[in-house]
């Protein structure tokens, strides 16, 4: 865990409120469901295009699960304009671009940067490979195997197994405890006839977002989108996620026996979708408990135990559910006192608050970190198009920063007796460990 940057300071503030001007941003909706967000920064010499789509592991099947991951990278692949995969990339790399993409569980995205000069060329690459991708036989089984080493990868890589597990552990088999990445039988079994069958039921224009970012005015923007996506498929199909069942009555626990040289471990405790009101309380409670070096488990457990290198808390918060999550790597050996350690410092925020200091320090560094999370023009455009794309209202940054102000100790503390309890709680751990029931007596909130 690197050293975190500092907030900046109260005069550092109010140069930020007094002299930094937020993009407004823009979007319309065309006739055939696809919609268009427009930020627009005319100083800025670069823009971001981003093309996200409603698809991702909350709309899959347990067949198919694992598609929108693959077709992500099958997207990259060739098509009929472009016919080879060096077609692509070299297209990119000639125009200078910075680009990739991502699948998560409520949407995928695929997006490039260039200097504005390119814009014409980045929005013709990505809309071509997002509208035509071929499905080579060829390059689908060579990507097959791609995908398959990916998933070891993560295998192999305790921190992103752990958390893996946890969500495997809390929900089960449904969409939200599903791997993004699927599971090995699954990748060897999609067909081309897959991908066609998932791409009809979402990438289509009223489930598309299309972002532009930067150096052109909103008028251009609109104008070129409307060019490059005229052949958009368009269905009334508005295909939805499963809901989430939540069956939960107990603590659980799930313990994977590997010989590392430190145990890895993430306990989550089930929350509240991305939308809800609470999200910046519980934010401001996860900046007190874990949030950085001055939170109270990193003194607890690093500083005075000295028992872990890395050791903090989190929010994971999605479209149809979500969770707060307490992760570390730990010592073997005290593992124990450290989940006990965990579970006071949890009981004591439950029972006596956060104090005055603690909250202020937090939002301080709550403010400062997100007002240096918009500095580019592609930021504002991640900041804005993550709103609209899960359905949320659009907030400008002054709206999450009176949130974020309006937070009281009062609030943490009954969010805080809400949500530590042991029947939302589950834990994960990765080490040289056999037995989960040794650590299931652990998660108590007294």
């Amino acid at each position: 865990m690197g050293v975190r940057v500092s907030p900046p300071t109260p005069v550092l503030f109010f140069i930020y409120y007094a002299y930094m001007k937020f993009p407004r941003p823009s979007i319309k909706v065309f006739n055939n469901g696809l919609t268009v967000l427009v930020v627009p920064w005319a100083q800025s010499p670069s823009v971001k295009v981003s093309i996200l789509v409603r698809a991702g592991t909350a709309y899959e099947d347990k067949k198919t699960n694992g598609i929108s991951h693959f077709l992500e990278h099958m997207c990259f692949k060739g098509t009929q304009k472009r016919p080879r995969p060096i077609d692509i990339s070299s297209a990119f790399d000639v125009l200078g671009a910075s680009y990739n993409a991502f699948t998560g569980r409520d949407l995928t995205g695929y997006w490039g940067k260039v200097s504005v000069n390119h814009f014409d060329d980045i929005l013709d690459l990505l809309s071509d490979m997002y509208l035509n991708p071929s499905f080579s036989p060829t390059e689908l089984e060579k990507e097959r195997g791609v995908i398959i080493e990916e998933i070891n990868m993560y295998e192999d890589d305790p921190r992103a197994k752990v958390s893996q597990v946890l969500e495997k552990t809390m929900y089960g088999d449904q969409h939200a405890g599903w791997d993004v990445a699927g599971e090995k039988h699954i990748i060897k079994k999609i067909t081309k006839n897959d991908f066609v069958s998932y791409r009809s039921k979402h990438y289509h224009a009223n489930k598309t977002l299309v972002v532009v970012s930067g150096g052109i005015s909103y008028e251009r923007a609109l104008k070129k989108v409307s060019h490059y996506f005229s052949n958009i498929f368009h269905s009334s199909s508005r295909a939805s996620y499963a809901p989430i069942v939540n069956k939960q009555t107990k603590p659980l626990c799930t313990t994977i026996n590997k010989k590392l040289d430190q145990t890895h471990f993430v306990a989550g405790i089930k929350a509240f979708p991305v939308a809800s009101p609470k999200r910046r309380i519980l934010s401001m409670l996860s900046g007190v408990l874990g949030g950085g070096l001055s939170s109270r488990l990193f003194q607890r457990i690093r500083e005075e135990m000295g028992a872990a290198y890395y050791i903090g808390s989190s929010p994971t918060l999605y479209k149809t559910h979500g969770y707060f999550e307490i992760y570390g790597g730990i010592n073997h050996q005290k593992i124990q006192p450290v989940l006990e350690a965990i579970m006071e410092e949890c009981t004591k925020i439950a029972r006596d608050g956060v104090t005055d200091e603690e909250l202020s320090r937090v939002k301080e560094h709550a403010i400062g970190t997100f007002l240096l999370s918009l500095e580019t023009p592609s930021d504002m455009g991640s900041f804005y198009s993550s709103q609209v794309i899960l359905g949320e209202k659009m907030k400008t940054p002054q709206r999450i920063i009176d949130e974020i102000k309006k937070v009281s100790s009062s609030s943490i503390k009954r969010l805080a007796r809400e949500l530590f309890v042991e029947k939302r709680t589950s834990l994960a751990i990765i080490g040289p460990h056999k037995n989960s029931e040794a650590f299931l007596r652990l998660i108590r909130f007294h």
